[in-house]
């Protein structure tokens, strides 16, 4: 597999300059030829939230690419799958709509008739479109990731399975490791053909929805998701060989062997490393399952990272609850009709935080009487 990887500057989110270097990007990597073909843009959409709040794939970088697919002779679908997704969702908010309505292009309804892939442990629910297409393209939108450290190619793959049969991964992947193994098994049944990430604005802090948007002024692009995610990860100040993901990816050695193959065209990288890009911390729980620290460990569950829920900031929409894969996260009247968890039963998914709104979780050391 080609392993080049091509990063251009980029710091504000102008059409034509975004582009020019989208199609620069696609060029250099030598990206699949797309002449009469049906091809699927595939973004990071979350949840619809405003493009500002660097939840979503920026709305410019998407028509962008569309147009430049269209002007190569391709028959474009876009589409997603948030996190919390219902049948005939549309994305308002993020500025997708608008992209789809200006470009011609048909918005995809992932949960309609969705196929399936095989794994190595069972079969998984795909959005039917990606047996329609003949290629699809990932545009993900560099951010940290609360589960695997930071959302990258290999991640975001995961919005090809529709709705809330994501969130039952996690109830069988009760840890980073087992999480990162699936999506990389995922990867292998249904690899996309190209990524372009959008990293001219991410998010800091706790994503990949409760962090912070930072500009950090890169556009990244490779037919290689792994080689894709060691150089945006190096951007963000990781360790890349510590994002679970890659991890498990250098060590089946199917894509990439090891980072020295990258072949890389960009600015010198350690000018653009990000220094001040506020990361998620680190464990080395890579072996180790919630479940086990659990039934083994109690006292080490009072110094994990946990989601802790935030009630003055509640509204009471019931979404945590919905996405949660163990029941773990009730409504209780008595409390105001504040949500509660019961953390015996956490597997430390943060799915909860994932699709919260209204920033009433955080992921933190619980504090005695919080």
């Amino acid at each position: 597999m080609n392993t080049k990887v091509t990063v251009r500057e980029c710091r504000e989110y102008d059409y034509d300059k975004v582009y020019s270097l989208v199609a620069e990007i696609y060029e250099s990597c030598e990206g699949p030829g797309v002449s009469g073909k049906k091809v699927l843009v595939k973004p990071n959409i979350l949840s619809d939230r405003e493009p500002e709040k660097c939840v979503t794939t920026h709305p410019v970088v998407v028509e962008a690419l569309i147009r430049y697919l269209q002007s190569k002779g391709a028959r474009v679908f876009a589409g997603d799958s948030p996190s919390i997704h219902f049948g005939g969702m549309i994305p308002v908010k993020s500025g997708m709509l608008r992209v789809c309505e200006k470009t011609g292009v048909p918005w995809a309804d992932f949960t309609k008739s969705p196929s399936e892939r095989r794994l190595p442990n069972g079969r998984i629910k795909v959005a039917s479109i990606a047996d329609e297409v003949d290629l699809i393209i990932s545009v993900p939108k560099f951010k940290n990731h609360e589960l695997v450290y930071f959302t990258g190619a290999i991640k975001n793959t995961l919005g090809l399975v529709p709705g809330f049969s994501k969130a039952l991964q996690h109830a069988l992947h009760q840890n980073r490791k087992s999480f990162a193994c699936f999506l990389v098994d995922l990867n292998e049944a249904l690899l996309p053909h190209f990524f372009l990430m959008d990293g001219i604005w991410g998010m800091e802090g706790q994503g990949p929805a409760q962090g912070k948007p930072i500009q950090t002024g890169v556009l990244l692009g490779s037919t290689n998701p792994v080689a894709l995610d060691i150089i945006a990860t190096s951007i963000a100040g990781y360790d890349p060989m510590d994002i679970p993901t890659t991890y498990d990816s250098i060590s089946r050695g199917k894509w990439l062997k090891d980072k020295s193959e990258i072949i890389y065209d960009g600015p010198e990288l350690s000018s653009i490393i990000k220094k001040e890009f506020r990361r998620i911390p680190v464990t080395s729980d890579k072996n180790i399952s919630f479940k086990f620290i659990s039934n083994r460990f109690k006292f080490l569950r009072k110094l994990e990272r946990r989601p802790v829920f935030i009630h003055r900031n509640c509204t009471g929409c019931m979404e945590c609850i919905q996405i949660c894969p163990v029941n773990a996260i009730t409504m209780h009247n008595d409390r105001n009709n504040h949500v509660v968890l019961t953390d015996s039963k956490c597997i430390r998914c943060f799915c909860c935080s994932e699709v919260c709104q209204y920033r009433a979780v955080e992921i933190r050391r619980k504090i005695l009487g919080t």
